[in-house]
C-alpha cells in the first residue's frame, strides 16, 4: 500500500519534478519582478508630481530596493545549500508582492488629488500644481507646506515597500540559477540560463509599456468619468493612475510565487531524458566525494562563515579577471540605473512630452537591445547603422 501511494504521489507531482517547468515558472517570476522595476521607473515622474518629491528623493526611492538585497545576499549565499531553494524563492516572491501592494497604498490613504486652475507653461519646468497667479505669499507658503507634509507622510511607505521588494527578490537569482545548474542537463543548462537573461531585458520593457498605457487614465478614475472633468493627459497638472499598475504587478507576482511551494528540494532523475544524460554533479557533491567521512566537518556554522568571510573576500579580489568583470558590471549598472530613472523625466521636461510618450520611448530602447548574433556582428562591421538608429530615436523625441 505504501508503494502504491508513493507511485501516485510521484505521478501527481510529475509536473513539479520537471526542470523545464521550473525554468518556465522562474522566467514568469523574473518577468513579474522586473515588470515592477520597469513600471516604478516609468511612473516615478508621476509619483513626483503627485506628492511633490524632489529628484533626490525619487532617486533614493528607485534604488532603495537594493539596500535589502545587498545586506542579505551574503546570508543567502551561506544558507543556499542548506534550505529548500524553491520554497525560499516562493516565500521571497510573496514578500516582494507585499512590498508592491504597499507601494500602491498611499493612493488609498492620501485622499483625492486636487489641482489648481492655473495651467503653467511646460517649457519653464514649472508644473503649477501648488501655484496660482493671484495668491498672496502666505497662501503660497501654506500650499507648499501642505504638499511637503503630504509627501513626507507617504514617503516612508514607499521606502518600506521598496525595501520589502528588495528583500523578497534576494533568493530569486542565486537559488534559481543554482537549482537549474544542479538538475538540468549539461547541454541544456546554458540555453535555460539564456532564456532567463532574455527575460531580464523584456521585463523592464513591459513595465515601461504598461506605465505608458495606464498613465493615460486619471489618478482618480471615478472623477475622470464626470462630464465636468476637462483635464487632458497632455496638461502638466495631469497625474496618471500610477497605483493601478502596482496592483496588477503585485497580483501577478503573487500568482507566480505559488508554484514554487510545490517543487521538491531535489528533483529526482528518474525521468527518461535525465536518465540518458545525467546532470553534472554539483560542487558540494564533488567536495563530499573528495573528503569522505568528514560530513560533520563540512557543516560550517554561521559564525565561522562570517569570521572567514573577510579572508575569502580579499582572496576573491586578488583575482584580476573576476575583479574586471565586476567593475564592468558596476559601471554598466550605474549608467543604466541613471538612464532608466531620469531619462523619462528629461524627455518630459526638455521636450514637453507626456509621461506616456516618454515611457514608450524607453520601452522601445530596451527592446532594441535584444539583438540576434548576426545583427550584433553587422553592427560592429557597420557602426553607422547604430548611429542612424540613435539619430532616428532622437528625431522621434523631438517630433
Amino acid at each position: 500500500m505504501t508503494a502504491i501511494e508513493t507511485t501516485r504521489r510521484r505521478r501527481s507531482m510529475g509536473l513539479f519534478n520537471n526542470i523545464k517547468f521550473f525554468v518556465l515558472c522562474h522566467g514568469m517570476l523574473q518577468l513579474a519582478q522586473l515588470l515592477v522595476s520597469g513600471y516604478l521607473k516609468g511612473s516615478i515622474t508621476t509619483i513626483d508630481r503627485r506628492y511633490g518629491f524632489s529628484s533626490q528623493m525619487s532617486g533614493l526611492l528607485a534604488a532603495f530596493n537594493e539596500v535589502g538585497n545587498t545586506v542579505l545576499i551574503v546570508f543567502v549565499s551561506f544558507f543556499g545549500s542548506r534550505v529548500h531553494r524553491p520554497r525560499c524563492i516562493g516565500i521571497g516572491a510573496m514578500i516582494a508582492s507585499m512590498g508592491v501592494f504597499l507601494i500602491a497604498l498611499p493612493h488609498f490613504i492620501g485622499g483625492e488629488y486636487k489641482y489648481t486652475g492655473f495651467n503653467s507653461n511646460t517649457k519653464d519646468n514649472s508644473s503649477g500644481l501648488c501655484q496660482s497667479q493671484n495668491i498672496s505669499p502666505e497662501e503660497e507658503s501654506n500650499q507648499k507646506c501642505y504638499t511637503n507634509m503630504n509627501g513626507t507622510v507617504v514617503y516612508p511607505i514607499f521606502l518600506l515597500g521598496q525595501l520589502l521588494l528588495g528583500i523578497g527578490g534576494v533568493p530569486t537569482q542565486p537559488f534559481g540559477i543554482s537549482y537549474i545548474d544542479d538538475y538540468a542537463e549539461k547541454r541544456s543548462s546554458p540555453f535555460y540560463l539564456g532564456i532567463l537573461f532574455a527575460v531580464t531585458v523584456i521585463g523592464p520593457a513591459f513595465g515601461y509599456l504598461m506605465s505608458s498605457v495606464l498613465l493615460r487614465f486619471f489618478v482618480d478614475v471615478e472623477i475622470s468619468s464626470d462630464k465636468k472633468f476637462s483635464l487632458k493627459n497632455d496638461d502638466p497638472r495631469w497625474v496618471g493612475a500610477w497605483w493601478l499598475g502596482f496592483l496588477i504587478a503585485a497580483t501577478l507576482l503573487l500568482l507566480t510565487s505559488l508554484p514554487y511551494l510545490f517543487f521538491p528540494k531535489k528533483i529526482s532523475r528518474g525521468g527518461d531524458e535525465i536518465e540518458e544524460t545525467p546532470a553534472e554533479p554539483s560542487t558540494e557533491k564533488i567536495m563530499e566525494d573528495k573528503k569522505p567521512g568528514t560530513d560533520t566537518k563540512e557543516e560550517v556554522s554561521l559564525t565561522e562563515f562570517l569570521k572567514s568571510f573577510p579572508k575569502i573576500f580579499r582572496r576573491t579580489l586578488r583575482n584580476p579577471i573576476y575583479l574586471l568583470v565586476v567593475l564592468a558590471q558596476v559601471n554598466l549598472a550605474v549608467m543604466v540605473a541613471g538612464l532608466a530613472t531620469f531619462m523619462g523625466k528629461l524627455i518630459e521636461k526638455q521636450f514637453a512630452q507626456t509621461a506616456s510618450f516618454s515611457n514608450i520611448m524607453m520601452s522601445s530602447r530596451l527592446t532594441s537591445s535584444l539583438k540576434s548574433p548576426e545583427r550584433s556582428r553587422s553592427s560592429w562591421k557597420s557602426p553607422s547603422a547604430e548611429q542612424l538608429r540613435i539619430l532616428a530615436d532622437l528625431l522621434c523625441i523631438a517630433g
